[in-house]
């Protein structure tokens, strides 16, 4: 093996050794210098100084999820026209009718979700 590689890939060695130091280490130490004798008081469920009422389980309404499938639609979006706006003058027309279509699919899949109403909020 040539050594000019071995030199190349020497930083991200280094750096793969110091994140796995410190994913071993921190968990380790705060076992070990962590308090080990937890009181009643300590383990009682705290929020913004209130006392907890009712369970901390509780099922969320599905239009908390149906928002956040949309979120991650809309990142997926702008994660797709990034590069092809950095790359626009090279892919030529077959990028641009390609980019066309998957926004009009886009667009299409946005109309549909307003007309069924996910995006009211009540």
């Amino acid at each position: 093996m040539d050594n000019q590689i071995l030199i190349d890939y020497l930083p991200i060695a280094v750096l793969l050794g110091i994140s796995i130091f410190f994913a071993v280490l921190l968990p380790v130490l705060s076992l070990s210098l962590g308090p080990k004798r937890p009181t009643a008081r300590q383990l009682t469920p705290y929020e913004s100084g209130m006392t907890a009422i009712g369970e901390a389980q509780r099922r969320l309404p599905v239009k908390f999820y149906r928002i956040a499938v949309l979120f991650i639609l809309f990142d997926v979006d702008i994660i797709l026209l990034v590069p092809w706006a950095i790359t626009f003058r090279k892919l030529g027309y077959f990028g641009l009718v390609a980019m066309l279509i998957f926004m009009v699919i886009f667009v299409l899949g946005d109309a549909w979700v307003w007309k069924k109403g996910v995006l009211e909020w009540e």
